[in-house]
C-alpha cells in the first residue's frame, strides 16, 4: 500500500555530482589553474586511462558523440555512392552520422526480444554500394556482435560500432568496441560515464587508423600549422577530460548499482502480465544505460506514474527510417514490423546509479496499483 507519494527522477545527475563532488571541483581547479583548456595533457590521461579500461589499444577523446561517429566515417573514407547499414530502432544520430559523411544509410529491422540489429535481416539489405556495417549496442546491451561480425568478414565490409550506452558492456567477456576496426562512445551527461556537457570518443586497436583520426579531429594537422589532411575541428575539452577521469574511476561500481537496480525491477515486476521486461541476451554483460519496458497502453501509463511523482521517457517514439529527415530514402509505414510495434509501446523507467532501492520500491508499487 503507497502510504505517501514520493519523487522519483528519471535521472539523477545532482546526487551523482554531489556524491563525488570534492573530487570534481579539485579536478576542474587543476584546470584552471593549468590554463591548458583545449586538448593538452588532462585529454591524453582520459584517453589513456578510458583505452586501458576497454581493454583497447587507443581511444580518441572528441567534442561529442556524433563526432565519434562521423569521424570514425570519415577516417575510413566512408562518402558518396556509399552504403552502410544501420538498425532501424536505434538515435538518430546513428544514421545521421552516416549521412553527414555523404554516404546513405540503409536500415535493418532489429529482433524480437533484444531491441538490438537483427543479424538474420542484414544480408538482404547488402547490395554493391555497401561498404560497412554499424552495429549499435542499444540501452546498454550489447548486439550479437559475433553473429554481425561474420556476416561482415563474408562480404568484405568493415564493422563499426556505436557504444554510445554501452561503457563497460562485454559481450563474452570482451569489451565492446573491440570487435569493429573503431567503436563510438558518447559522454553526453545523461549516459552511464558522463561529462558536464558534450564530450566523445572513438577507441580502436588499429595503429594507422588511430593516427589519422588524431590528425583529422584537429584540422587534418599532427604538428601545428602543418596540415596532412582536410579534417575537422572534433577536439575535446580539457575541462570535459579531467571530469571523465574523476567519474571513469567510479564507473565500475556505479555499474553494478544500475545492474542491481534492474535485478529489483525483475523481482517486483515479474508477476505482471501486461508488461514486458527486457531480456538479458546470453553471453552479454548488460550494463543498463536504460531499462526499457513494454506495455499496452503507453499514455495512460506514463501520465500515471507522472501523476504519482515517477518520471519516464520514451526512448525512440519515432524510427530513423519513418523520420522526416530521410522522406528522400522512400521507407513506408511496415517497412521495419519490430521496430515500428515497439515504438509505440516502449517505456524506460528511472534508471541510475543513484536509484536506491526504497525509489524503486515505490516505483514499482506505483506501476502495480496501476495495472491493479
Amino acid at each position: 500500500m503507497i502510504t505517501s507519494k514520493m519523487n522519483v527522477g528519471f535521472l539523477d545527475l545532482k546526487a551523482q555530482y554531489f556524491s563525488i563532488k570534492d573530487e570534481i571541483d579539485e579536478a576542474i581547479q587543476q584546470v584552471f589553474e593549468s590554463a591548458l583548456f583545449a586538448g593538452g595533457p588532462f585529454v591524453k590521461k582520459f584517453e589513456e586511462e578510458f583505452a586501458l579500461v576497454h581493454q583497447v589499444k587507443y581511444c580518441v577523446a572528441v567534442n561529442n558523440g556524433t563526432s565519434a561517429l562521423h569521424l570514425m566515417m570519415m577516417s575510413l573514407d566512408i562518402g558518396v555512392h556509399d552504403e552502410v547499414i544501420v538498425p532501424a530502432n536505434t538515435f538518430f544520430a546513428s544514421a545521421e552520422a552516416v549521412s553527414v559523411a555523404g554516404a546513405t544509410p540503409v536500415f535493418v529491422d532489429c529482433d524480437e526480444l533484444y531491441y538490438n540489429l537483427d543479424p538474420q535481416k542484414i544480408e538482404a539489405a547488402i547490395t554493391s554500394k555497401t561498404k560497412a556495417i554499424l552495429a549499435v549496442h542499444l540501452y546498454g546491451q550489447p548486439a550479437p556482435i559475433d553473429a554481425i561480425k561474420e556476416i561482415a568478414v563474408k562480404h568484405g565490409l568493415i564493422l563499426l560500432e556505436d557504444c554510445a550506452q554501452a561503457h563497460l558492456a562485454k559481450y563474452k567477456n570482451q569489451f565492446v568496441g573491440n570487435f569493429g576496426i573503431a567503436g563510438s562512445f558518447s559522454f553526453y551527461p545523461g549516459k552511464n560515464l558522463g561529462a558536464y556537457g558534450e564530450a566523445g570518443a572513438v577507441v580502436t586497436n588499429d595503429k594507422d587508423l588511430y593516427e589519422k583520426m588524431q590528425m583529422i579531429k584537429d584540422h587534418g594537422s599532427a604538428k601545428k600549422y602543418y596540415h596532412d589532411l582536410v579534417g575537422h575541428n572534433f577536439r575535446m575539452e580539457s575541462l570535459q577530460a579531467s571530469i571523465l577521469s574523476v567519474k571513469l574511476k567510479h564507473l565500475p561500481v556505479w555499474t553494478e548499482r544500475r545492474k542491481e537496480a534492474a535485478d529489483w525491477y525483475r523481482v517486483y515486476l515479474k508477476d505482471i502480465d501486461e508488461l514486458v521486461l527486457p531480456p538479458e541476451m546470453k553471453d552479454a554483460f548488460h550494463v543498463y544505460h536504460l531499462f526499457v519496458i513494454r506495455v499496452p497502453d503507453r499514455n495512460g501509463f506514463m501520465q500515471y506514474l507522472k501523476n504519482n511523482g515517477v518520471h519516464t521517457a520514451i526512448h525512440y517514439p519515432i524510427p530513423c527510417h519513418l523520420q522526416n529527415a530521410y522522406k528522400n530514402l522512400n521507407y513506408l509505414e511496415g517497412s521495419f514490423p519490430y521496430t515500428e510495434k515497439y515504438a509505440n509501446h516502449i517505456v524506460s523507467l528511472p534508471m541510475s546509479d543513484q536509484l536506491n532501492i526504497e525509489l524503486v520500491e515505490y516505483t514499482t508499487q506505483i506501476i502495480k496499483t496501476y495495472f491493479s
